[in-house]
């Protein structure tokens, strides 16, 4: 038994590294919260960054980067909440 529970952790623990699947869902003042935007971002290199700055609805400042995918649609691929401490 104790030879298979190494291998066992080993498959679990690299099972967790996949990105596949994991996106982030847009919230509300998210550029991308109803929907794609409608104008296209034509000027814009595929695979380019960007960063969106705004107040959620429980007045914490969020920070979204987005990245502009090759149908020239945005999607989410990072998102930072700044919390306050008083």
């Amino acid at each position: 038994m104790k030879r298979f529970a190494l291998p066992l952790l080993a498959i679990l623990a690299l099972a967790g590294c996949t990105t596949g699947g994991m996106t982030l869902e847009p919230i509300p003042g998210s550029i991308t919260y109803h929907a794609q935007p409608r104008t296209k971002l034509t000027k814009a290199p595929v695979g380019s960054t960007f960063e969106h700055q705004f107040i959620d609805d429980r007045g914490r400042e969020v920070f979204e980067t987005y990245r502009i995918e090759p149908d020239r649609s945005l999607s989410i691929v990072r998102r930072y909440v700044r919390v306050e401490v008083f």
